[in-house]
């Protein structure tokens, strides 16, 4: 039995877990079914198990609780395998709602000790988690989720030796790729219409066939099916031998309606390869639009981009087509202007402060960042503060130079509210303008802040993570101004040495390190760019705290020095 007192679990030889010992405990030799039947754990041996972590507040749960309904039912006529629902609910009433839906049994919610003792054994770090042993007992994996994700009832026996199978398989598929091994199971050779209706897979063979990932409930998703609409319908005019088969990850049939914005092909809703083609292609962002070729082969991995940027231009999204479409894109960044990028047929003006409409042509010239950020991003809000420091200070210094805001908010109250704290310009509230600047400048997330010269050219990307680090000192943002700042740094430390002992850290020596941020252990002040530092104890020592002693000694009453010059004292 398990020794509750102690939340120890016996093994069998240190390797097998004892399923009495793991699952029972000092008054309890029973499982629970949800109609309140107990089922003695002893009629557990000679079975599977699966341990299910779970809980009814936990979203992810709720959504991977159903198709490990899906896979326990199939598996429930070879009589040999079980689950065990073990809750992380906080009152009956939730574990019973939750427990009401799953056919499988369970550790009772009374017996809260048991429930919580199996977290430490399995290394339940979050859920959900599921623990698959094998009948005596050993471990299968504790990564049982993912792999019911991506290989469901295929997956049994669970053993390292069959999962090895699939993934073998899995890459005997990629070499010998078709329209069928994509779109083809055991026990579907169709996909659907809009409407429901049949469409064999052998009809598409010899198409070019863009698989399109998408679920409408995520923004860019639903914005994008109207882009790729346009563009299905135009080569559908064109007569091109073209198709979309949609592979939907909505839960809902409403959802899974909305996504069709052509009358091209999907998936049944729900289907399991659906996941399983997510898997397949290495499903990294939505959307995302795999082109297969005539041949069934991988002609691009994603043309979303292509798409949405170049629409039926991107056609026949060969490998040749793309190298046009890069020297296209590189003929136009060499023609940017300010005007050519925030001017869009009659918006050809961004917002003041006092709303009044600035017009673009009047901020040629200047020094622009593009501000990508949202009142409901919790790192926008963070930096915002520091960005506002950094516009005064440059402004003080140099009226070229300007900030637009560009919003990723969801109503224009929040709009208001969180420009209300900026001093600087911004696009209007939904503009037309924000998706083919997030296009044009590929912004996968948010904050990001885009610099752009004073020809209208873009000098870089990546101008908050130089805000971050150098603060107004980055601007102009070139990469002359930060080859600068970069021989400044290393002019500074010049005649520091490179580690010393200091009393207020006797363990070990202190080395000169560059910090981008840090707390100065002995003044508690902020400190960055260099330190003299202890890794193993994270203990941070400015240099004038550092050296404040060194100097002191060098310097004659009346001179400071400060490294290798000695000035006098004011």
């Amino acid at each position: 039995m398990a020794d509750a007192a102690n939340n120890v679990v016996e093994t069998i030889n240190g390797d097998c877990h004892d399923f009495k010992s793991l699952l029972s405990s000092s008054d309890r030799d029973f499982l629970v079914r949800n109609n309140g039947d107990q089922v003695k754990i002893d009629s557990l041996k000679g079975k599977k198990l699966g341990l299910y972590f779970s809980a009814s507040w936990c979203g992810p749960c709720r959504r991977f609780t159903p198709n490990l309904i899906e896979v326990y039912t199939e598996l429930s006529t070879k009589g040999d395998f079980e689950v065990i629902f073990v809750s992380a609910d906080e009152d009956e009433e939730s574990f019973n709602g939750y427990f009401s839906k799953m056919p499988w049994l369970a550790i009772p919610f009374s017996d809260s000790e048991a429930r919580k003792r199996l977290d430490e054994p399995f290394s339940v770090m979050g859920i959900p988690h599921l623990v698959l042993l094998d009948e005596n007992g050993k471990v299968l994996t504790e990564e049982g989720v993912e792999i019911i994700r991506e290989y469901g009832e295929e997956g049994y026996p669970f053993t390292p030796e069959k999962i090895q199978e699939l993934k073998d398989l899995e890459e005997k598929a990629k070499k010998e790729q078709s329209i069928k091994t994509i779109l083809v199971s055991r026990s579907r050779d169709f996909v659907v219409t809009s409407d429901g209706s049949k469409v064999p897979v052998s009809e598409l063979e010899g198409k070019t066939l863009g698989i399109y990932f998408s679920a409408s409930s995520i923004k860019p998703s639903a914005d994008f099916t109207q882009k790729l609409a346009e563009v299905y319908s135009k080569l559908k005019e064109n007569g091109e031998k073209f198709e979309v088969v949609m592979i939907s990850l909505d839960d809902d049939e409403e959802s899974f309606r909305q996504s069709f914005g052509a009358p091209w092909l999907a998936l049944p809703l729900k289907d399991k390869s659906c996941e399983k083609l997510a898997r397949y292609f290495e499903l990294l962002t939505l959307p995302t639009v795999v082109i297969i070729g005539p041949d069934g082969k991988t002609l691009h991995p994603n043309a979303a981009d292509a798409i949405d940027e170049h629409g039926i231009v991107a056609y026949p999204f060969t490998p040749e087509k793309f190298a046009e479409l890069k020297e296209i894109e590189k003929a136009s960044e060499a023609a940017q202007t300010l005007e050519s990028v925030l001017v869009s047929g009659g918006l050809d003006f961004v917002l003041g402060k006092d709303g009044a409409k600035v017009k673009v042509a009047d901020l040629v010239g200047k020094t622009i960042l593009l501000y990508f950020s949202a009142h409901w991003c919790p790192p926008c809000r963070a930096f915002t503060p520091s960005l506002v420091e950094v516009y005064k200070k440059i402004k003080e210094k140099d009226d070229a130079f300007e900030v637009i805001f560009i919003s990723s908010d969801r109503d224009q109250a929040s709009f208001d509210e969180y420009y209300s704290g900026m001093p600087w310009l911004a696009l209007p509230f939904n503009d037309a303008r924000k998706s083919s600047l997030s296009r044009k400048f590929k912004v996968q997330g948010i904050p990001m802040l885009i610099a752009l010269g004073p020809t209208g050219k873009t000098i870089t990307k990546e101008a908050r993570s130089l805000v971050m680090a150098h603060g107004a000192d980055a601007y102009p943002f070139t990469e002359e101004r930060l080859k600068e700042i970069e021989a400044q740094i290393e002019e500074m430390a010049k005649g520091w040495p490179e580690k010393l002992k200091d009393e207020r850290h006797e363990e070990h020596e202190l080395v000169l390190t560059r910090r981008s941020n840090y707390v100065c252990d002995a003044c508690k002040e902020n400190g960055q760019v260099w330190s003299f530092y202890c890794e193993e104890c994270d203990f941070d020592l400015h240099p004038k705290c550092a050296l404040e002693k060194e100097t002191k000694a060098d310097a004659k009453e009346g001179w400071v020095c400060d490294g290798e010059v000695c000035t006098r004292a004011s």
